[in-house]
């Protein structure tokens, strides 16, 4: 049995916990939290009973074999440095990995410095209509791809439960679209060249609700991310990603309300319901990103439990993370004028 603490009691860090108890040969053992009312709410929910304010009494104390990190950005190389200088924790931590590059590569360094496993927290390619996408193109469904589109389009208040969302300098493409970004780079492969816009559209919040990304990838495949916080659907679509595949032999459409629907040009269509699994404790709509981490989590139990690490390793994280700079650099440099 693989034991865990948990670092960070705040709102997403329930469905880490709840997740958790359903990972097969995994426990979270301990909980840390420098808010005690906010620690002690969540020892009481889950009945986990080994409580720490503090990092370091934490590790002194308790014999762990991984550590998830469910805190914000701000803390994270802290927080890493310090389970990896401590030695042979594995350590999980939630994205975005850090607040600048800088940070970013000196947890990977100082997790490789001291040998030990680290992964970031990457969900949203768990996601059962993700994967099912990856499935039909990895069979061939569409041929060789040549152009993708990943889009979240939504008006979801999501500043009512994380109100920080609605003040932060960056907000959209650091928070959302480094989700969408991972797909794109999971679906469609590495990303050699992007440009990007980026827009505020509500008046209240601080940073930018809208991004749209046209990137070229390694492999020829030309792919399209656009995320929005400010579109006002008849049908509301949050969380859901939609995906577009055009491939040489046919065409690939995730849907609203998880229809896959895989068009060959010989004529034959199908069309399936890819939707997320119900789970206990979770609620619609947000029940396929719950699913989606306990997908994760069942993942990286297993590959530490194998000596192997997850497919969302810092080390691949990385490449996602220098996608989300690249679109601030390039929304925020010189857009070429069309002279009439």
């Amino acid at each position: 049995m693989l034991k865990g603490a948990l670092i960070g009691c705040g709102y997403f860090a329930e469905n880490h916990l709840h997740a958790w108890r359903q990972v097969p040969d995994a426990a979270i053992v301990a909980l840390c939290d420098t808010d005690p009312a906010r620690l002690a709410a969540a020892s009481q929910t889950f009945s986990i009973g080994r409580t720490y304010t503090s990092l370091e009494a934490m590790l002194a104390a308790e014999a762990l074999d991984f550590v998830d990190i469910a805190t914000g950005p701000r803390t994270h190389r802290a927080l890493v440095e310090a389970v990896a200088s401590h030695g042979g924790i594995a350590i999980i931590c939630q994205k975005p990995i850090a607040r600048a590059m800088a940070d970013a590569e000196a947890m990977v360094a100082a997790c490789a410095a001291a040998g030990v496993p680290f992964a970031i927290h990457e969900n949203f390619r768990w996601q059962t209509p993700i994967r099912a996408v990856k499935a039909a193109m990895e069979e061939g469904a569409v041929g060789t791809p040549f152009f993708g589109r990943c889009s979240f389009r939504s008006a979801f208040d999501v500043y009512a439960r994380q109100p920080y969302l609605a003040t932060d300098e960056r907000f959209i493409v650091e928070d959302l679209g480094i989700h969408i970004l991972d797909i794109a780079r999971f679906l469609f492969g590495e990303v050699a060249h992007l440009s990007a816009t980026t827009k505020r559209v509500n008046p209240a919040i601080r940073a930018e609700d809208v991004a749209t990304i046209l990137m070229g990838h390694a492999n020829d495949v030309t792919s399209v991310v656009d995320c929005s916080y400010a579109t006002a659907l008849p049908h509301e679509r949050f969380p859901q990603t939609l995906v577009e595949v055009d491939g040489s032999e046919g065409t690939l459409r995730l849907d609203a309300d998880y229809r896959l629907t895989v068009h060959r040009k010989d004529g034959g269509t199908t069309v399936r319901d890819v939707a997320p699994r119900p789970l206990d404790w979770a609620a619609a709509p947000a029940h396929l990103i719950q699913e989606s981490v306990l997908a994760f989590q069942r993942d990286a139990a297993r590959c530490l439990a194998e000596g192997r690490l997850p497919e969302t390793s810092g080390t691949d994280n990385l490449k996602t993370f220098a996608l989300v700079q690249a679109v601030y650099r390039s929304a925020e440099g010189p857009m070429t004028r069309v002279e009439p």
